[in-house]
This record gives C-alpha cells, structure tokens and sequence, in this order.
C-alpha cells in the first residue's frame, strides 16, 4: 500500500496547494491512501466545515488536527458528524468527535489512523498519550481488523514523539510526528518494522515564521510587545510531508522518504514511487 502524510496546511496559500495538487500527486504516484493534517488550515488557527470538505474533495482520505482543532468554534458543530475528521484522542471524555477510525484505502486495504497528543511542553493536563495509543491499537490490532496502522503524534518534544514510535514499534505502520511545520531528516523503520519521522513539516509558506507572517513573530521576539495579531503568510506554498510503502502481507512499513515539492525547500520525492 503507498501512502501520503501532508504536514499542517498553513492558512490560504497552504490548504491552495493541496487543494490543487493533491489530485495529481494521487493519480501519478497511483497513491492508496492520503492523510492531510488540517489544524491550522483556517488563517493558521482552525480548520472550518467547508474547507474540511474541500480537503476531502481534493483526495484526502482523513483529515487530522492538533492543539488548534477548535480554534475555529465551525469545528465543534461539524466534528461530531463527521468520521473522515480527528481530533487527538486522549482529549477528556465527553469531547465532542472522534480520536480515531478506520477507513478503507483505493486498494481495499483497512486502515486505521489515530490521532493523538503529546502533553511536553503543551498540556500537561491530557490523558497519557502512550496509554491512549495502548487502547487504539489495541482495539484494532495489525494484522486483525487492520491492514495498516497510522498514528499522527501531535507534539513538541522530539523525545516524546521518539519514545511513543519505540513503544508502539512492530504495532503501528507508521508515527508521523505533526506540529513543529519544520520537516526533519530522521525519518527511518524502526526494529520492529514501524515507519518515523519527527516531524513531517508544514504545507505553506516557507518565507515565514512557522507558516505565519514573519513581521509580527519577530517584533514580539524583539519587543515583547504585540503589535498586531498574527497572520499567516501569503507566499507560495511547498507541501511537505512522507512517503511510506506498506507491506500488504504483515502491514508493516518496507519503505519511508520524505515529500516536498514547491519553492524554498529542496524538492523530494520517494524514489521507491517512480
């Protein structure tokens, strides 16, 4: 099975760029299953309905979010009804949609995705995310009611998003770590067969600070004193994310590279899809 992770749509120039290339990328690759992190999506806080839907319109099988998901209140309306949409899934019980699901690939392959948070340096106050990765996966083992596994770690600390692929290596297809926007270079299989990366990056504007409008970032940095809000920057976009070929026999990863393709970034693709 080949799959497509695409790092966090950063506002207008980011979630353009998927919206329009998305569609080849699926078709030219010959792409089974795409997952699109969509949590700063709306101006770079949020994600609303409607562009929830054209994501899923362009060829996003599932869309993922983070610590931004209700930033755009839209989301608490839509989240409940919606299965292709997650939010972290150690957030409190009681909150509104869901943290994971499986979902059926071009090939017929079952694949579950679940999303979670880390709580270093971010909120402490979560339930353990190694726990609620014990429970997803283990609800719907590799092998049994899933041919693939995914988990999109949502956290700061690289040690944390090291340790959760460690603990869940030989479970889990692949841990694509989201959140930080900028794409690492330590993406390999791991001992027991599951894919990693730190961090997929962002899709957006690379001339910025995190995908948002430099000026604002580097006046409070300067100052400390807010002189505006902070707007996401209107450049072209690059879309940044891994590649992952998936065995069909034991749903473990065979292959990892990373994605990028548009202007800054030096443009990849996995060579495994050519």
């Amino acid at each position: 099975m080949r799959l497509l992770f695409l790092g966090d749509m950063v506002g207008k120039t980011g979630r353009t760029a998927v919206w329009e290339q998305l569609p080849g990328l699926i078709s030219d690759f010959r792409l089974d299953f795409v997952i699109v992190n969509g949590e700063n999506a709306a101006g770079g806080f949020g994600i609303t309905e409607e562009i929830f839907r054209e994501t899923l319109a362009a060829g996003a099988d599932v869309v993922t979010t983070g610590n931004h998901v209700w930033d755009q209140r839209d989301a608490l309306i839509f989240a409940p009804r919606e299965e292709r949409f997650l939010r972290p899934s150690n957030f409190p019980k009681g909150t509104p949609g869901r943290g994971s699901g499986v979902y059926i690939a071009r090939n017929g392959a079952r694949v579950l995705v679940a999303n979670i948070m880390g709580r270093v340096f971010m909120h402490p106050e979560l339930d353990d995310p190694f726990q609620a990765g014990e429970r997803e996966l283990a609800a719907c083992p590799l092998g049994e009611q899933a041919d693939a596994a995914i988990v999109d770690f949502h956290a700061e600390a690289t040690s944390e998003k090291m340790c959760f692929a460690h603990f869940v290596d030989g479970r889990a297809s692949l841990v694509v770590g989201t959140h930080t926007h900028q794409p690492t270079a330590d993406h390999q299989i791991l001992n027991g067969g599951t894919a990693y990366i730190s961090d997929a990056g962002m899709c957006g504007d690379y001339d910025s600070s995190l995908g948002m409008d430099k000026e604002e970032p580097l006046n409070r940095f300067l100052s400390k004193v807010p002189k505006g809000r902070f707007e996401a920057a209107t450049g072209p976009a690059t879309l940044c994310g891994v590649g992952v070929d998936i065995s069909d026999r034991t749903g473990l990863a065979e292959k990892i590279a990373p994605f990028r393709r548009g202007p800054r970034l030096e443009e990849t693709a996995p060579s495994f899809w050519s």
